[in-house]
């Protein structure tokens, strides 16, 4: 009795890249490994990083749920025409080898979804995009932005998103999916329109709080508040971070259009991507906005700063000033009774030969000279201001 075997068929729709068909599907002489899996026993329970594994059929209806990465691979293969879409958290080197085998994904791409900390970008590796998304969100209660790492892989027939970070919520993305299967029977590639679709949305509510942020930021320039320094050059490289996300994805964007121009993806999905696109232009002007008014706000700072400086340096002066009058006053009337007070002390000495003791005149001609000398000086003062 002789065995068939069962070909795996791919949904026919286009990708924006080359497509090629890869795996079979049903156990058979052609492809021992399926019995050798089959036949493996299974590995110890261990933590993983999978937030969500289903598969969907042609129609874009959810068909199957699992926690564990072999038995979606196994549910793929059984299934053609089907799409698995899988959810990853911050996952080790093991969890992407194996996605990596299974999918045919490139060594280059498993390495960047590792280590993380890239650019927002798009490459193709054969079959498969690559995708390199910045989220943000706004926290209010600490009036910052937080920044996430969203790393998607597009294929044929699966949706891979790896997530370094608390954003965007793909739970919502993927309920909104569900509810409009028609969405999902276009393809993966509608899951990475709508991906990016939330992205750029959750990117507005962190324009709306940077905005007040500005605001703020100019009452206080004006309100003369100490540590606004400080908030402007915080503030400002938050923007900075922000706008390196935005800028990145608008190229993205492009190229994704001419991706989907090329390879025939359906206008309704452009629509979708054009949509993104307006969005994000509109984000990224109003990003540049903000990188404009705080030069403006910090070259204002800069210039009250200086001012509030110019007027304590003037105050200061002008107490030193009114010291330096006080001083003089005080040397002007010292020297006056240095005089009397020198003549006094010499013939206060009580030595019994001394000029001019025992002269009859001598007392009114000392009290005449202390008289004369201390006027004197205290009209030379007088004239030179110093009293």
């Amino acid at each position: 009795m002789a065995v068939t075997t069962t070909s795996r068929t791919l949904r026919n729709r286009p990708l924006l890249g080359a497509l090629r068909t890869r795996r079979t599907g049903s156990p058979g002489p052609e492809n021992p490994a399926s019995h050798a899996d089959a036949a493996r026993p299974e590995a110890p329970a261990r933590r993983t990083s999978v937030v969500e594994s289903a598969l969907y059929d042609e129609d874009g209806r959810r068909v199957a749920s699992h926690t564990r990465l072999a038995d979606t691979f196994r549910e793929l293969r059984s299934r053609p025409g089907g799409m698995a879409w899988i959810g990853l958290e911050r996952p080790d080197e093991t969890e992407l080898a194996t996605l990596a085998r299974e999918f045919d994904l490139h060594p280059l791409v498993v390495e960047d979804a590792i280590v993380a900390h890239q650019r927002p970008k798009i490459e193709r590796y054969g079959d498969t995009l690559f995708v390199v998304l910045h989220a943000a969100r706004y926290v209010d209660a600490t009036e910052e932005v937080e920044f996430s790492e969203l790393h998607v892989f597009v294929g044929p027939d699966f949706v891979v998103t790896v997530r370094h970070g608390a954003c965007p919520d793909l739970a919502a993305v993927r309920t909104h999916l569900e509810a409009h299967p028609a969405l999902l029977a276009r393809g993966p590639e509608s899951v990475l329109y709508a991906i990016m679709d939330c992205v750029v949305d959750d990117y507005l509510p962190v324009v709306t709080g940077l905005d007040a942020d500005v605001d703020e930021i100019e009452s206080e320039v004006f309100g003369g508040d100490a540590r606004v320094s400080r908030r402007i050059y915080e503030l400002s490289r938050e923007v900075v971070e922000f706008q390196r996300a935005v800028r990145p994805l608008q190229r993205v964007c492009g190229s994704l259009a001419k991706g989907a121009e090329k390879y025939g993806v359906t206008e309704d999905l452009q629509t979708y991507l054009r949509d993104v696109a307006d969005h994000l232009t509109e984000v990224a002007d109003r990003v540049e906005s903000f990188r404009a008014a705080l030069r403006d706000i910090l070259t204002v700072n800069a210039t009250l700063v200086a001012q509030r400086q110019n007027e304590e340096m003037k105050h200061l002066t002008e107490v030193s000033i009114r010291q330096g009058e006080e001083v003089k006053k005080i040397s002007g009337w010292a020297a006056i009774l240095f005089a009397p007070t020198l003549v006094g002390t010499i013939y206060g000495m009580n030595f019994d030969v001394m000029p001019e003791t025992h002269w009859s005149w001598g007392y009114p001609a000392a009290l005449v000279g202390m008289l004369a000398v201390s006027v004197a000086l205290f009209a030379v003062f007088r004239a030179k201001r110093w009293i």
